[in-house]
């Protein structure tokens, strides 16, 4: 059952003078008034905010309701775990920030594999940052599927349900309705997405053609920005398994093929760097700079899942890239996966 947008109207207000923790870029603030739908009863104040005003963090709605910026049938609420009923009336005094006008559709050529009415199938470029965030407010692809389709301003997160790092090339799907995106997740949480991925990577093989990797990942307690291989009973993570097929090789380096079966922040980076092999183009695990390519050499080629609705089978495939493919051209290799 899908639920209907919950916002019953907006309008415009003068600007209030409180803090809100965030750098605003406007003056204007917008009263908001939502009707609490039957499928967030009972769930605390803070949470339905975050679902009903998406574009706002968290963290400046749990200010908004501490400065009294927000009413529950009329009376002011100062209490964030308070929980609502289905029918309560939510007015929300909301000031312009830089995440939420991250949330604006703008125009962009993407590139549609597959469409129905429940799901886009996208084939991602190189140097495209997914998700809206600090230091990437605008030109995401959250934005452009905005523009491309405005109803789906209606599902959370634009019915973004898995995410590529933004040098990494190739194949998402992207839920138009909440039905699809609720069973899309599900289908992730049961590993029953299935998504492969071609590498080019430093240095000959080393060891056995197959190699199936099974290895805790978490944050680098060396260095925080990026991940590591973890030992889980020191270092919090979680667990993570790549199969890795090689494919070809030369004295440059190798071609692989990464299956996941987990979807941890960089697994494949960081399981590619922890064998020794470290993506080309990945400064960030090692890997060596290379003429002609400006990301890590990591292209989802190969996407397959159950439609969210009608359970039918779907799988797409991505050709290689042109800077992929004249990397290997150089190489004087070919692939030809299974």
């Amino acid at each position: 059952m899908e639920h209907a947008n919950p916002i019953i109207s907006s309008t415009p207000l003068e600007a209030a003078d409180h803090e809100d923790g965030e750098d605003l870029i406007g003056t204007g603030a917008e009263l908001r008034q939502l009707s609490v739908a039957l499928h967030l009863h009972g769930q605390r104040l803070d949470k339905v905010l975050v679902q009903v005003a998406p574009e706002f963090s968290r963290n400046y709605l749990q200010q908004l309701i501490d400065a009294g910026g927000v009413c529950v049938n009329g009376v002011q609420m100062y209490k964030q775990s308070a929980k609502l009923k289905a029918g309560d009336v939510l007015q929300l005094e909301l000031r312009p920030t830089a995440q939420s006008q991250a949330f604006a559709p703008q125009a962009m050529d993407l590139q549609v594999v597959y469409q129905d009415a429940q799901v886009y199938v996208l084939d991602k470029p190189a140097g495209l940052v997914v998700h809206p965030a600090p230091g990437n407010w605008s030109g995401t692809l959250l934005n452009g599927l905005l523009a491309m389709d405005p109803d789906l301003a209606a599902v959370p997160r634009a019915g973004i349900v898995h995410r590529l790092d933004k040098d990494t090339s190739g194949l998402m799907v992207v839920a138009r309705t909440r039905q699809a995106m609720d069973a899309l997740v599900q289908a992730i949480a049961a590993r029953s997405m299935h998504r492969q991925y071609l590498a080019l990577a430093k240095g000959p093989w080393r060891g056995k053609a197959e190699q199936y990797v099974k290895a805790p990942i978490g944050r680098d307690p060396r260095n925080r920005l990026r991940m590591a291989v973890v030992d889980l009973a020191t270092t919090p993570g979680k667990t993570a398994q790549t199969d890795i097929y090689l494919l070809g090789q030369t004295p440059q380096g190798c071609l692989v093929h990464c299956v996941l079966h987990t979807g941890r922040t960089h697994q494949i980076r960081v399981h590619m760097a922890s064998l020794g092999h470290p993506l080309l183009g990945d400064a960030v695990y090692g890997g060596p700079a290379v003429t002609g390519l400006a990301r890590q050499a990591l292209h989802a080629f190969r996407l397959a899942f159950a439609h969210p609705v009608t359970g039918a089978p779907l799988a797409f495939e991505s050709p290689l890239p042109t800077d992929l493919g004249a990397l290997l051209a150089d190489w004087g290799l070919r692939y030809n996966v299974p």
